[in-house]
């Protein structure tokens, strides 16, 4: 059986997702006695200078490691995608009530329908009728240019694919999730208007959005819009407009903290790149298991795989959860197999996979 430091298992969830050990046992250590304070993270008052510094320190931690510029805000906001999902249009679908969408999975679409309840969301393209197993490529002119915003999902966790390019949108804001992606490899965050991301893949506990806000994209709220959900009101002040997610702002300072120590985002892409490339190779050489995504679109987070015969998959998902490799079951709407390798994911898990799968396909030919 595949195991870690303190019989940990090899764990390639989807989200909410493994974190780095050394952050673990930072956090561990931090319980019940935060640096001296004498209480615990989880009991302390967000209004306490301990916990405002957490806060502070986490924001620039991140301002740092994507270099933000000046002119951006950066939000700690409740909730996770579905929230973000009616707070952009509501915030920004308010001059000519347009939106462009470009549909690459479940997530888009969810995004796309929820603003479909707020004015013109448009799909202007999508790889739907292919199952999703690619990303479309636009140009600028594919978009409109009176739309408020055009948005995309950057990294497509379910089917295993991603933007292996940034959508040149013209003068109209470009809104993208990046939730699956946050922080696995560098990004240009002057691109786009609104970057944002849940925290359960890649930074700290499931609870929370972090989202990356050009300025001048605030305060255009219609009034009737409840207070919580104006990014104004969230920047205006500083995240603690009301009890912020406390505990994984904590968490995700930590994990910040951590990826600065190994040399930072950089660093982290090429490692991500040396697992992905590790695991797929090994997949293209197979004869029995294959990745159904498009070459060029393969996620460096989400690594989609399948037999071709449901009930394999099913056997090789108990089998591998036996030897400690657990949470291999693709997305239930899909099926097949899906290994989630975020940043916290070890080499040596991909290695322990492959041992695995090589195993699995000489017992099942």
């Amino acid at each position: 059986m595949y195991k870690q430091k303190y019989d940990r298992v090899y764990n390639f969830s989807a989200g909410p997702s493994v974190l780095p050990l050394e952050v673990l046992e930072k956090v561990q250590a931090d319980l019940l006695n935060y640096e001296g304070s004498g209480q615990s993270v989880m009991e302390m008052s967000h209004r306490s200078k301990e916990f405002k510094k957490i806060a502070e320190d986490a924001e620039a931690n991140l301002r740092e490691l994507m270099e933000i510029p000046d002119n951006y805000k950066v939000l700690f906001v409740q909730g996770g995608g579905h929230v973000q999902f009616a707070m952009v249009p509501l915030n920004l679908m308010v001059n000519s009530k347009k939106a462009d969408y470009i549909i690459t999975g479940t997530w888009a679409k969810k995004a796309w329908k929820e603003a479909q309840k707020f004015g013109d969301a448009k799909a202007i393209a999508s790889s739907e009728e292919d199952k999703f197993t690619w990303v479309p490529k636009v140009k600028k002119e594919d978009f409109r240019e009176d739309a408020d915003y055009a948005y995309i999902c950057l990294n497509n966790t379910i089917y295993g694919t991603r933007f292996n390019y940034i959508p040149d949108t013209g003068d109209v804001p470009l809104v993208a999730d990046w939730s699956s992606g946050w922080m696995s490899e560098k990004i240009d965050v002057s691109k786009f208007g609104i970057l944002w991301g849940g925290a359960q893949k890649n930074v700290a506990p499931a609870g929370m959005a972090i989202v990356v806000i050009r300025e001048d994209l605030l305060g255009k709220c219609a009034p009737e819009v409840p207070t919580y959900l104006d990014y104004k009101i969230h920047a205006d002040n500083d995240s603690m407009y009301n009890t912020p997610p406390c505990w994984t702002i904590y968490v995700a300072g930590e994990v910040f903290k951590y990826l600065k120590s190994i040399g930072g985002i950089g660093v982290m892409e090429e490692m991500n790149k040396k697992k992905a490339k590790k695991l797929y190779d090994y997949i293209d050489s197979s004869e029995l298991f294959k990745a159904p995504v498009a070459v060029e679109d393969r996620s460096l987070m989400n690594v989609v795989f399948v037999t071709g015969d449901p009930d394999l998959d099913k056997k090789f998902v108990a089998e591998a959860r036996e030897e400690g490799l657990i949470n291999l079951a693709g997305h239930r709407s899909i099926g097949g197999m899906r290994a989630s390798i975020y940043n916290a994911m070890p080499e040596e898990g991909i290695d322990c996979l492959i041992e695995f799968m090589k195993k699995f396909e000489a017992e099942n030919k």
